[in-house]
C-alpha cells in the first residue's frame, strides 16, 4: 500500500502524452481567414468570397456570399483581390466584420 500512494500521486500530476495545447477561445473567435473576392454587391452590402477554412465557425473551404457590416468595408475592394477577413454568425446570418488585403 505504501508503494501505491506515491505511484498514484505521480500519475495524477503527470501531463498526459496526448495533450495538445488548446487554442484560447478569444484567439479563435477573432481569427482571420484567407480568401479571394469573387463578386462585390455594394448596393446590398454583400460580398462573394472563395475562402479557406473558417476556424471560428468550423466551416470547410468553399465559395459563398456574406453580408458585410459595416458596408464601408467594401470600399477599395475589387474582384480577384486576395484578402484576410473575419466572419461571425449574427442573427443566423454569416457577416463579414473585418477585411484587410492579404500580404
Amino acid at each position: 500500500m505504501k508503494r501505491l500512494i506515491p505511484l498514484l500521486a505521480a500519475l495524477a500530476i503527470a501531463t498526459p502524452l496526448h495533450a495538445e495545447p488548446a487554442t484560447p477561445p478569444a484567439a479563435q473567435a477573432s481569427a482571420m481567414s484567407e480568401g479571394v473576392v469573387r463578386k462585390i454587391d455594394t448596393a446590398n452590402a454583400k460580398i462573394t468570397i472563395k475562402h479557406g477554412p473558417l476556424a471560428n465557425l468550423s466551416m470547410p473551404p468553399m465559395t459563398m456570399v456574406f453580408r458585410v457590416q459595416p458596408p464601408e468595408l467594401l470600399k477599395g475592394l475589387k474582384t480577384g483581390d486576395a484578402i484576410k477577413f473575419h466572419v461571425e454568425q449574427i442573427n443566423g446570418a454569416y457577416v463579414v466584420t473585418a477585411i484587410q488585403p492579404a500580404p
